[in-house]
């Protein structure tokens, strides 16, 4: 199982909202791109920097092309490399991790995709949210 999750805010740091997508075994580019496509559907024609890591899946050819014919609404930009705490999203895998998935039993994908829904009920809080944003020093 595989997790995109994504913290959206005003360029202040204000109104976090957290939109999160699972899919099943490892994120693939093609899996990028449809996260990517529903992103543009969420942020309703609003403009949108994104800042991601290094994963494969961000720096593969399909999801450079789909970004190329997206540059009227969205802006990349990456962290650097090896420095998990300047991103914001690195702060809610590590609570997610520690409270919510720690010691959960292998019991299965719908038992873990349930615990999932419930740490993104806990960690979706727009206080929560903006507490992972200063702690990466973006705000």
């Amino acid at each position: 199982m595989s997790l995109f999750g994504v913290i959206v805010c005003t360029p202040k740091g204000r109104g976090s909202q957290l939109l999160l997508r699972i899919f099943k075994g490892s994120m693939k580019a093609k899996d990028m791109v449809t996260c990517l496509k529903e992103l543009k559907k969420q942020i309703k024609g609003r403009k949108l920097l994104l800042i991601w890591d290094g994963l494969p899946a961000h720096r593969a050819k399909v999801v450079t092309e789909y970004l190329n014919t997206q540059k009227n609404w969205l802006r990349v930009e990456r962290f650097p490399g090896y420095a998990p705490e300047l991103n914001p999203i690195e702060y809610l895998w590590s609570a997610m991790k520690r409270k919510d998935l720690a010691n959960h039993p292998a019991e299965g994908l719908k038992k873990l995709r349930r615990s999932v829904w419930r740490a993104k009920r806990r960690l979706g809080n727009k206080k929560l949210l903006r507490g992972f944003l200063e702690a990466s020093g973006l705000y």
